[in-house]
């Protein structure tokens, strides 16, 4: 019977072991897989007191895959990936920031520090800032101060005027 347009994959399938299957010991899991737990069940057992004896243990347990076993050679370039534990963890230790947010710190202060030294007028920017302010208000008092004159010479007018 049909299940639709689409053709069903054979890669697409799950075989799930039942509870029986699994204590028969016929189950359909890879033979890796029952090798590595028939090892963690044995673990529990032995009681290791060292973090030494437990590194042993784990390089012991690598397998070599294709040719490895047979050359050993000691690849410089190769990353061993370090195993920390979490008793291990200095939490005091602060990471190392990367170059970009290093930059983005460096940016920040650097753009602080500037304003700063424009509120005290230190920098050329607000140097010229000051000045054309300053030449502003010259020009507007000199404006007010000529309205004043023209509205007086105004009132002159009118009293002269009226006289």
């Amino acid at each position: 019977m049909g299940r639709g347009k689409f053709k069903a994959k054979p890669t697409g399938r799950r075989n799930f072991s039942t509870q029986e299957d699994m204590l028969a010991g016929t189950s359909t899991r890879p033979k890796t897989f029952r090798q590595k737990e028939a090892e963690n069940e044995e673990d529990p057992t032995k009681e290791v007191s060292e973090d030494e004896s437990e590194e042993e243990s784990e390089d012991e347990n690598i397998k070599a895959k294709g040719v490895q076993g047979v050359i050993e050679i000691e690849n410089p370039n190769l990353v061993k990936p370090k195993n920390i534990k979490a008793r291990d963890i200095d939490i005091g230790k602060t990471t190392e920031l990367s170059r970009r947010e290093r930059e983005e710190i460096e940016k920040q202060r650097a753009h602080e520090r500037y304003m700063r030294l424009q509120e005290q007028g230190k920098t050329e920017q607000a140097r010229k800032d000051l000045d054309r302010l300053a030449l502003i208000r010259q020009e507007r008092a000199e404006a007010a101060k000529k309205r004043e004159e023209e509205k007086a010479a105004k009132e002159q007018k009118k009293a002269e005027a009226r006289k």
